[in-house]
């Protein structure tokens, strides 16, 4: 802990320096992206987060369930335009019943097979377990059923348990959270695995949440990424006045692919970050930018500009200016095209 602490401590440039040469040692001058669209079908939720600005409450009072022909309407556009993700997150609507959730997949898997379906946080999956009395195992053999093929990493904000019970009470659980996770890499299944940071946290919390997810990943080899989520200050409980620094998320993304060198990606998800930052993050550790989006609600709500996400020719355009070789991915990195 106190080593990977120390880190943070570094001059900016000489700590830069480290994470790009463990950056070049994995992926040399590469920066992938893919084709995706993020699908948000419903912001009715059974827990009040204070970080949330996206579930219909007193600051988002505009509740909204998708149907599923709207879903699947928005999946043949995408298609159409050559998605080959598509990235499936709600809030937890009590209301709109299990099957609901798992139908859309099976639908979306049945019209088109070969789009990559990731879907469900942990949180959703604890959600659905209690909600609906049945075991992680048994959510998670459903959701393999109706056509999931991989886990986004979200719900995990911060593993330190006193501070998610100040922002998170109520939600899942930190050792729930990696119980879920190891149960889908049991299965042979991938996910990714978040961080909110830039809140409340301190950066002995970041540093002990890399630590846990480090030893997970030990074991079961599971992860694809690592995504640093930088905390949005709009339309929230939470109050935190003043956004995190630059130069803070930036010491975060080196400290990130130094301290989880056993994650073979680190993600700067520009919705979160800025675009610009996103790119300079490229210098510090950082051989991921998610994609192009096409729409964004969670995010969008607390403040970040990525609602409408971002056309394929700038986004190939902006990696290539900064000196970074873009190479199309699917959500399992493999490579499908360099640019």
């Amino acid at each position: 802990m106190q080593e990977a602490l120390e880190l943070y401590d570094m001059d900016f440039f000489e700590l830069a320096k480290l994470a790009d040469a463990k950056r070049k040692e994995l992926h040399g001058k590469k920066s992938y992206f893919n084709i995706n669209r993020h699908i948000n079908p419903t912001n009715i939720c059974a827990d009040v987060c204070k970080f949330c600005a996206y579930s219909a409450n007193r600051k988002n009072p505009n509740p909204y369930t998708m149907s599923h022909e709207e879903i699947l309407k928005i999946v043949a556009d995408v298609d159409a335009r050559g998605a080959k993700e598509v990235h499936i997150v709600s809030a937890h609507n009590p209301d709109t019943g299990l099957d609901w959730y798992l139908s859309i997949f099976r639908k979306i898997k049945e019209q088109f097979p070969h789009i990559h379906v990731k879907a469900l946080t942990a949180a959703e999956v604890d959600f659905l377990s209690r909600h609906y009395g049945k075991s992680y195992d048994e959510i998670l053999d459903l959701m393999v059923k109706n056509g999931v093929d991989s886990m986004p990493g979200g719900g995990a904000e911060i593993f330190d348990e006193k501070i998610r019970d100040f922002i998170c009470k109520g939600k899942v659980t930190s050792d729930q959270w990696f119980e879920i996770h190891r149960k889908w890499h049991e299965r042979g299944k991938k996910s990714n695995v978040t961080m909110l940071f830039g809140h409340i946290e301190s950066r002995e919390h970041r540093i002990d949440h890399m630590l846990r997810i480090r030893e997970l990943q030990e074991q079961t080899g599971g992860f694809n990424c690592f995504i640093p989520l930088v905390y949005q200050t709009q339309n929230n409980y939470l109050k935190v006045e003043r956004a995190v620094t630059a130069n803070e998320i930036l010491r975060t993304m080196a400290v990130s692919r130094l301290v989880l060198d056993n994650v073979p990606n680190l993600k700067a998800y520009w919705v979160t970050s800025t675009i610009n930052l996103a790119l300079v993050a490229q210098e510090f550790g950082a051989n991921d930018l998610d994609g192009t989006i096409e729409k964004e609600s969670i995010n969008s709500a607390a403040g970040a500009k990525s609602a409408n996400g971002m056309a394929l020719d700038e986004f190939v355009g902006l990696i290539k200016d900064s000196g970074f070789t873009p190479v199309e991915r699917d959500s399992l990195y493999n490579e499908l095209k360099v640019w």
